[in-house]
């Protein structure tokens, strides 16, 4: 009861009171604008200006759209965001161009239907809270300017039906006066609680008609998701890059340098120059391993041969705590999400390596209603904080590059389990089994 008994009071109320009065002159302008532009340009349709007015008029209509996501903004404390820029299709420029992105562009048609429907509830807004603010305003202030009546006219006071021979009630005494304020008063808190509701469906209204379509949101999302996966891609290729230039790539070239030299002192030395091929073949032997990590880093075989779960495994027993995993999947999944998966397993068990400080972690991979999910969980000391810029961060980018989800609960003091969720796409060979 208190709480609406304060809504006449409170600033949100005449914010949205003054948007439903500034409704209807608004309004009224985007409709001449929908319904003159669009008959004049349709009816202009056969000759060379019809297509081109059409445009003009469509244009008018967004801007006309776009002052009212700033009122909405302003007056309604709502965020419409940015329906998507007009884009000519792929290789065509020119005026012709930008003619038909607008004409095509579902913003534009959109707007047109705010306009040409928002008009009707406008006009009941503004109706609605002239009436009652009228009656409400003027009845709370009557007791400020009522003596005018008295004063000014041969009236002793407001008459309630009073006929022509002075029949019905006459309002003059202060207790009568507090009576008129009182429901002033009434009428202003019933008009609050209404007046919430017609903003309501004046922000369902721009939200829905003049804001970005699920279709936009869609195409926004995939475009951030492409160009998180092209940093992805480009950040492995450089780190590939740097492991075969400062490791591989280093040894082979002391390798050669070896060689060359043993080739050289091995008729004046044979003993210096067996030295030198021994030192060789050590440098063969420490390449070729870091070249098996490195393909491992890429895709192992392993994980192409046997599937997730002795690729797990492999990668379990590398963990410097012992890592218990349990893999239950019917089949095996796309490659890609084979992949993903595997790579967000290896290097949440890194971050357990490195920073958790547990005595021991379980990885558990499942199917669930069209998704593969995958839990790692260690009693370690917590704290994981996907927020403050952290490796499980760019983990959550590249998982929702393909609509995949990181849930990660981290208390104090631990246990920390991070689950992933990916959706689940079935081999393109059917039927292959998990192992």
């Amino acid at each position: 009861m208190t709480t609406v008994l304060r809504m006449p009071l409170t600033l949100r109320t005449w914010r949205e009171g003054l948007h439903a009065l500034l409704n209807f002159p608004v309004a009224l302008a985007g409709f001449l604008v929908a319904v003159v532009g669009l008959a004049v340009s349709g009816a202009l349709l056969f000759l060379v200006v019809g297509l081109p007015l059409l445009t003009l008029v469509l244009l008018l209509i967004r801007l006309y759209a776009r002052l009212e996501r700033a009122r909405a903004r302003a007056f309604l404390g709502v965020e419409v965001a940015e329906p998507e820029p007009l884009r000519p299709r792929r290789g065509q420029r020119g005026p012709v161009a930008w003619m038909g992105a607008v004409l095509r562009s579902n913003v534009s048609w959109r707007s047109t239907a705010y306009a040409l429907l928002h008009l009707w509830w406008a006009l009941f807004t503004f109706t609605a809270v002239t009436v009652l603010w009228g009656l409400g305003l003027s009845a709370l202030t009557f007791p400020a300017w009522g003596w005018t009546i008295t004063r000014y006219t041969d009236e002793p006071g407001i008459g309630v039906n009073v006929d022509g021979q002075g029949h019905g009630w006459i309002w003059d005494s202060p207790w009568e006066y507090a009576l008129v304020a009182l429901v002033g008063a009434l009428v202003m808190v019933a008009a609050a609680p209404l007046i919430r509701g017609m903003a309501a469906v004046d922000r369902l209204l721009v939200v829905t008609l003049l804001g970005r379509s699920a279709a936009a949101d869609r195409v926004l999302q995939l475009e951030e998701d492409r160009s998180v996966v092209v940093d992805a891609s480009a950040a492995d290729l450089r780190r590939i890059e740097r492991d075969l230039h400062d490791g591989a790539q280093a040894r082979l070239v002391a390798l050669a340098m070896g060689l060359g030299m043993a080739k050289e002192t091995i008729t004046r030395d044979p003993e210096a120059a067996a030295r030198l091929v021994d030192e060789a073949h050590g440098e063969v032997k420490q390449a070729l391993r870091e070249l098996r990590d490195l393909a491992r880093g890429i895709h192992p075989a392993i994980l192409t041969d046997r599937g997730l779960g002795p690729a797990l495994s492999a990668v379990a027993s590398r963990c410097t705590v012992p890592v218990t995993v349990d893999v239950e999947l019917p089949l095996r999944p796309a490659e890609a999400i084979e992949g993903i998966a595997y790579f967000t397993a290896s290097e949440l068990l890194q971050n357990v390596s490195k920073h958790s400080g547990a005595r021991q972690a379980t990885v558990d991979v499942w199917r669930a209603e069209g998704r593969l999910m995958l839990q790692v969980t260690d009693d370690g000391r917590g704290g994981a904080d996907p927020t403050a810029g952290s490796g499980l961060a760019g983990l959550a980018d590249r998982l929702a590059a393909v609509d995949g989800l990181l849930a990660v609960h981290s208390p104090a003091g631990g246990p920390t389990t991070v689950t992933a969720e990916l959706p689940w796409r079935d081999r393109a060979a059917a039927g292959v089994p998990a192992r």
